[in-house]
């Protein structure tokens, strides 16, 4: 494995929606941006909307690049998303299978949740072991409650005698582990290490904080939003607040805009072209 896949994992996760999912987010909530009764100006609200989004996909990042290792290491993908008998829906984090024994991992960046919030944690992770139990019969089953920041253990009391009465309850192993605990229970403790070192090279590279003009590589922010339902289009470009007040912060040279109004001009469907008409009346403005 070479840093260049850790490192495109991580970029592609954490920022090449980010944009997308800003402007979606502006558009059906208009007023959490341009409010009078907020304490910040629309661009800060944007950066600190893109710094929150980013962190949460952080996790996304790592849960797709532990997978990765897994793979790496010879266990096999088992389904991720699945429906149990009662029409229930189930998203798992790891779960996958070698040499008979089944592993799953409910993972999470760190362990800072509030007392409500940890109580529904371990409700989550007991609600998949019964869909594995019960759909891998004969299988070996072996379990983890996993942090991937060993800094953080603010419920590791809790959590711990949590785990230990489902494991005495099923009979199957459940651990809590931090950092890297997890890897060196799987024998891949020198991949942990090796995510450390290419952490720090990742973050090393990033901007020190990023950008929220749109029209920066206007070509690339085109090619990813342009897909985006008319609906959004027509609520950024009508509304009147989103106008004037956030719109000429994203694009400050409005380049965007006009690559969006020339694509959608030259598309046959009367939506599209009078979504040109709505960008045509904004930069005319």
């Amino acid at each position: 494995m070479q840093y260049e896949q850790f490192r495109d994992v991580f970029n592609n996760r954490i920022f090449e929606k980010s944009k997308t999912d800003l402007l979606k987010k502006v558009a059906e909530y208009p007023d959490r941006y341009t409010g009078l009764f907020r304490p910040t100006k629309p661009k800060a609200k944007l950066l600190q909307n893109l710094l929150q989004s980013n962190e949460i996909r952080f996790g996304d990042a790592f849960e797709e690049w532990i997978e990765t290792q897994l793979h790496h290491t010879g266990w096999a993908q088992l389904p991720k998303r699945v429906t149990t008998v009662d029409g229930q829906q189930l998203s798992f984090d790891q779960l996958v299978e070698k040499n008979g024994t089944v592993l799953f991992i409910e993972q999470k960046v760190r362990d800072d949740h509030d007392s409500s919030k940890k109580r529904g944690q371990v409700t989550n992770f007991e609600t998949k072991l019964d869909y594995i139990m019960l759909n891998y019969p004969g299988k070996q089953i072996i379990s983890y409650f996993y942090f991937i920041d060993p800094s953080l253990k603010k419920n590791a009391n809790y959590y711990r005698q949590r785990l230990a009465e489902i494991a005495a309850e099923y009979k199957l192993p459940a651990t809590l582990a931090y950092g890297t605990e997890l890897y060196d229970a799987l024998g891949m403790a020198d991949q942990w290490q090796q995510n450390l070192d290419w952490l720090k090279r990742w973050k090393a590279e990033l901007d020190e904080m990023p950008s929220i003009d749109f029209d920066e590589n206007a070509d690339v922010t085109f090619d990813e939003v342009k897909d985006m339902l008319p609906i959004v289009f027509r609520k950024l470009f009508t509304h009147q607040a989103v106008m004037e007040s956030i719109l000429p912060v994203i694009f400050p040279q409005n380049a965007v805009p006009k690559l969006l109004r020339d694509h959608f001009a030259a598309q046959p469907l009367p939506i599209y072209q009078k979504l040109a008409a709505y960008i045509d009346s904004y930069l005319a403005a």
